[in-house]
Formats: structure tokens, sequence, C-alpha cells
């Protein structure tokens, strides 16, 4: 039976990108897994092939899957994504390597600041904290869980902000410049819940950056980045 998604004010071959864009993006379809032929896709949605081949083709413009001639269609690769060791604005470089970002906001809210929270930002316990958890995307593929702690004194609306267009990162550098910065990078298995955001295994192995941001005389930010270990990497430069 066709499944061409109901009552869509999508254009067909759209349709066909966020069917497998969300495969992708929920976990279903992973980097290197096979995706549906174009007949297969043809047959469940009940549209032309011409407007199947489209919408995969267009899908290889982006990044998303790969055309492996003789083999079919497959989940792109995202191993080789790195970073430099900077306060960098993950949509930026997602934009930088030609791939689509995007986000989901998984929270977004004020708290009160536990006895570690207040030792780290140099307030009272119970003191009123910003708090956001976001996982970041590149191609609909999870690449980032940020959960970050925000001083309101240097960022009084941060809580007003669409963070599905504009990243936090970005944000605080626009509004609360880094003057300082420190930050430890370390190997950390993904929880339960962690895996379940980053599409990928209990247990697999992450890149877990703990970063904390100084603007003026204040903290400003206290950041937990969670990477899945085989789709980032970092690297510097390091001159003497």
């Amino acid at each position: 039976m066709p499944s061409a998604i109901p009552h869509s004010t999508l254009p067909a071959y759209e349709q066909i990108k966020s069917y497998i864009k969300k495969q992708i993006s929920e976990g279903h379809w992973l980097p290197g897994d096979a995706v549906p032929s174009e007949s297969a896709l043809q047959k469940k949605f009940g549209l032309s092939r011409m407007t199947v081949n489209r919408a995969v083709k267009e899908l290889a413009v982006e990044g998303v899957v790969t055309r492996v001639r003789g083999s079919g269609t497959v989940v792109a690769q995202l191993h080789q994504i790195s970073s430099t060791l900077q306060v960098r604005d993950i949509r930026e470089e997602v934009l930088e390597r030609g791939h689509t970002p995007g986000a989901r906001v998984l929270l977004v809210e004020k708290v009160k600041a536990d006895k570690a929270l207040a030792q780290i930002f140099e307030v009272r316990s119970s003191s009123t904290l910003f708090h956001s958890v976001i996982v970041h995307l590149e191609n609909g593929i999870p690449i980032q869980l940020e959960d970050r702690y925000v001083n309101p004194q240097s960022a009084p609306h941060y809580l007003e902000q669409d963070f599905m267009v504009m990243t936090p990162t970005r944000y605080l550098i626009d509004h609360a410049p880094v003057t300082q910065a420190s930050y430890t990078i370390s190997a950390a298995p993904a929880t339960r819940a962690q895996a379940q955001e980053l599409a990928m295994g209990e247990g697999d192995a992450c890149l877990l950056m703990t970063r904390t941001t100084i603007s003026g005389q204040s903290v400003a930010s206290h950041a937990r980045l969670l990477y899945p270990g085989t789709r980032y990497r970092f690297h510097g430069l390091f001159a003497l």
C-alpha cells in the first residue's frame, strides 16, 4: 500500500527525503546501512520513479547518503568529522563542510545551582542558572549532545532564543564574548538515554568535552559536550 504522508503540503520528492532523514535521525539507519532501493521506495510511496530518483539524488548532493555504483545507496559515513580545539559554533562547522545542520531542543529551563554548579560559577547555592539540552545534527545524524548551564548575569535573554536556528555557542559568542576558557576531553561510555539521543549503542565510546567559559569577570557558561566516538574527532596545531 502506498504510504506517502497523508495531507502533507510537502512536494512528493520532499516527502521521500523527509522520510529517509527521519529514519537516519532516529537511529533506525546508521552510517553505512543500505537505504531501500528506488524501486522499493517507489512502491512504498506510490510515486513515479523520476520523483524517487530526484529525492535520492538531492540527498546525495546534501551528503546525507552515498550512491555506490553497483551496490545501491547507503547512509553517508560521518567518521571524518573533525574540529579544532577552539570555541566554535558547531552549526558553522557543519556548514563549512557543505552539510546540513540541524538541532533537537530537548530542554530549556531555569534551575537552582547545586553545590557543584555554585562552585563552578562562583555563586551561592540555589542561585538561578539557565539550563539547556540540545542534540546537534549533521545531515540528520546526531553528532553532539550539548548539556549547558549559563549564568543569567552574562546572558539574561538566553532562554528567549530559538535554538533550532541559532546555537547556544553562537548566541554566547555574540552576547557574552569569551575572554578565557578551560576544557578537558575524556572518553566516556554512552548511557542508555545518551545513546538513544545520539543514535548509538548503550556503552559505545564517546568523546566528552567539559568546557567552562569566562566573559569579563564572570563565569558565563559550563557545558558538557558529548560526541559519538566514531563520528567526531578533535585536532589542533601547536607551535613552540
